[in-house]
């Protein structure tokens, strides 16, 4: 286990990742590749712990990032599976390190398409790309009515192989018809593609949702992300967030707590602190809104959270002492805390509440 001093850590649980994505290759069917998402550093979880044990158990045949630093980190800590850049590469240097280290860049116009024919020619090697189409989500990516052309002209230049043609699918948790009309006007790209003889090799839409809920996205590969991580429903959870008491005290009726005495005791109350605030990414939004788990029993959060400390009243858990574990997301003795319930109570998504948690949070693997 990797050593720290202040007890506040997230354990990340490689076996279940592992098993989310073999799941997941089960509910796709076996000859589907898929590519697991471990940008913004795994959403939170470690981007290399999890792409070298998704390596290691060979439960994933790509990995996606959203930069080519993030590509980076991955290489050069061992991971040597294919790895797509999902985001635009820009400057060109950018492109220039993207395929010096191996990393598929994406294409979504003819401009970064000669950035990358133009590092290919520097560095007299074949560059494989994938093009992006926008079919919805109006990020970035190449109009489906322009599509054919692009490819068109990407497979006319020299030292560039398009691998693969991929689109994103903005409400696929719960909007099914806009998901049809997306992956409609995706399949007429492929359908001009198919009478040209250009289809590229690899062709995907799918994240998890679209991936389990629209078996008509999921082409040749699928792109989990939620999933892989438990944060998406019959998949299991893989990150714990944990600290542990280090103090304790006992307080009377109306006692102001935290900052702004925006919290005072109702009764006399024990209060323990914890060493983690919105300083390692537990939002300030929580304040007299969370629980926190301690001895499988809810705390709740009283008071503003700080920047480095919170505050629970463990009043009901008459055992509580410093150095006992508290769990603020993840289970403890049959009782849970989800990620979703913080993200619900924030008005957000879990997406947020985990890739905010911050790199002065020690992860931890556990496990494998």
């Amino acid at each position: 286990m990797r050593r720290f001093f202040r007890p506040t850590w997230a354990e990340i649980d490689l076996g279940a990742l592992v098993g989310n994505l073999r799941h997941l290759r089960k509910r796709v069917g076996p000859r589907m590749k898929l590519m697991f998402v471990v940008k913004a550093n795994a959403y939170g979880h470690d981007a290399v712990l999890c792409a070298l044990a998704a390596q290691k158990a060979r439960a994933a045949d790509w990995l996606g990032v959203s930069s080519v630093e993030e590509g980076l980190a991955l290489r050069t800590s061992g991971v040597n599976l294919p790895v797509l850049v999902l985001g635009s590469l820009y400057p060109f240097e950018s492109v220039l390190a993207a395929a010096a280290h191996d990393l598929t860049p994406i294409v979504a116009s003819l401009e970064s398409a000669r950035r990358v024919a133009e590092a290919a020619a520097r560095l007299r090697r074949v560059i494989n790309i994938h093009v992006k189409v926008d079919t919805g989500m109006g990020r970035i990516g190449v109009r489906p009515d322009a599509a054919p052309a692009l490819v068109r002209e990407l497979s006319a230049l020299r030292g560039i192989r398009v691998q693969g043609l991929y689109t994103h699918m903005a409400k696929a948790e719960d909007d099914r018809a806009f998901t049809e009309r997306q992956l409609s006007a995706f399949r007429k790209v492929l359908k001009a593609l198919d009478k040209e003889g250009l289809r590229p090799p690899l062709v995907h839409a799918a994240n998890s949702a679209a991936a389990l809920r629209h078996p008509g996205a999921r082409f040749d590969l699928v792109r989990p992300g939620l999933a892989a991580y438990g944060l998406y429903e019959g998949f299991s959870p893989v990150l714990t967030l944990k600290s542990k008491i280090i103090y304790t005290k006992t307080v009377g009726k109306g006692t102001p707590v935290s900052y702004g005495a925006a919290w005072r005791a109702k009764r006399a109350s024990r209060i323990a602190t914890l060493p983690i605030g919105y300083g390692d990414g537990y939002p300030r939004a929580l304040s007299n809104k969370a629980s926190v788990l301690v001895g499988g029993k809810r705390c709740p959060v009283v008071g503003r959270v700080t920047m480095d400390q919170v505050m629970i009243d463990v009043t009901d858990v008459p055992r509580a002492r410093v150095g006992d574990d508290a769990v603020l997301i993840g289970s403890q003795d049959g009782a849970s805390i989800p990620a979703a319930e913080l993200a619900r109570a924030c008005g957000t998504i879990s997406y947020e509440t985990v890739t905010a948690l911050s790199g002065r949070v020690p992860r931890v693997g556990v496990g494998a």
